[in-house]
């Protein structure tokens, strides 16, 4: 696949005001200065399609970018650090679970993983949550040219142990680097493939 155009499609508070045109979405979600803004502008080919920003927590609502015309790349809030009131990131979960649990085209969410760093309990938990609300996903690793190659493959194979301890088998992966483009082929076959499946049934649109 190879992303011609992609369109700011709006922000959205809450799940029932997101779009209703049927269309496949992928969401991308992560711990706060995973690198998820830097992930989706590599994947658009757009240098600030999706806000960059040091501070974390600059991603408030559930934001939309319509790829080709064919399908949504929805931006949440990352989960974790920001620098917010307990209320507001009460709110953020509420608004963030809601969306997962409930939207009805939601073909994966894309769990971004810094590739740099040990497990985080956070990660895991919040996988499987996913797991246990039969929300289907994919690992995204982030920042993979940080680390030189054994060094990246010694903590991969660190964080797969520790997903491994709750999953009988590891959901589909993704090495990816913002800076150099790595996995971002991959990750859009990926989604062409799933693509195709879900317009074998809904052949109206």
């Amino acid at each position: 696949m190879e992303i011609k155009q992609t369109a700011f499609a709006g922000s959205f508070a809450k799940e029932s005001q997101c779009p209703r045109d049927g269309k496949p979405e992928y969401a991308f979600i992560g711990r706060s200065n995973v690198g998820k803004s830097s992930l989706v502008n590599m994947i658009c080919k757009r240098k600030s399609i999706a806000r960059i920003s040091r501070t974390p927590g600059k991603t408030q609502l559930l934001n939309y970018f319509l790829v080709d015309g064919l399908w949504y790349l929805v931006d949440l809030p990352g989960y974790g650090y920001a620098k917010i009131s307990k209320k507001k990131r009460a709110e953020w979960q509420r608004m963030i679970r809601t969306y997962l649990k409930t939207r009805y085209t939601l073909q994966s969410a894309f769990v971004l993983i810094d590739s740099n760093v040990p497990p985080q309990e956070i990660d895991l938990d919040f996988m499987n949550e996913l797991g246990e609300e039969q929300i289907p996903f994919a690992i995204v690793y982030t920042k993979a040219d940080r680390l030189k190659p054994q060094e990246l493959e010694d903590n991969l194979a660190q964080i797969r142990k520790a997903i491994l301890q709750h999953w009988e088998s590891l959901p589909p992966e993704f090495i990816t680097s913002s800076n150099t483009g790595l996995g971002r082929e991959e990750l859009l076959a990926y989604i062409d493939q799933v693509n195709k499946q879900y317009f074998e049934h809904h052949e109206d649109l």
